[in-house]
């Protein structure tokens, strides 16, 4: 089972609308990392097959969301807030709940472009993440000959049993 496929221009697309609504009642800080983080979504774009600039963005993504955290949880008017505010801090708390899925889709694509998963995503979850690993079994019509498991055993001072 392969996850969903989606564009990575949507998933800019989104956030992109989403932090500009945010910023409606955050500014500063919270525009600055958002947007630079968007900013490697369009290096990402633009260069199809660059494991670089998707590893950047998915990197981008997950500090924006410890960031989002902060940020949000200090800047929150206790009391007094327009209905602006409001529409744009729920913007900005929609973005952050979406930012996780939008990582785990990142992951993927960065699986599809040739890197490596250093968390071992497919011991734990069969069917996600890339086949590009081998297994250690050969079938039998396989072109490759099979290495001799004792060869080089002379030099080893083992010796092979004769039966």
């Amino acid at each position: 089972m392969d996850p969903p496929s989606v564009n990575l221009k949507l998933i800019i697309l989104v956030h992109w609308l989403l932090t500009t609504w945010g910023c409606l009642m955050f500014g500063g800080p919270y525009a600055w990392a958002n947007f630079t983080t968007l900013a490697l979504g369009v290096w990402a774009v633009a260069q199809k097959d660059s494991i670089d600039a998707i590893s950047m963005f998915l990197g981008g993504l997950v500090v924006t969301i410890l960031l989002d955290i902060i940020h949000i949880s200090i800047f929150y008017p206790r009391a007094g807030l327009l209905d602006v505010g409001r529409f744009g801090a729920g913007m900005a708390i929609l973005s952050l709940l979406l930012k996780p899925f939008s990582c785990f889709m990142l992951y993927n694509m960065y699986l599809q472009r040739g890197g490596e998963a250093p968390f071992r995503s497919r011991e734990y979850y069969p069917g996600f993440g890339s086949t590009s690993q081998r297994s250690a079994y050969q079938t039998i019509d396989s072109p490759e000959a099979p290495t001799d498991f004792y060869a080089g055993a002379e030099n080893k001072g083992h010796t092979s049993q004769g039966y």
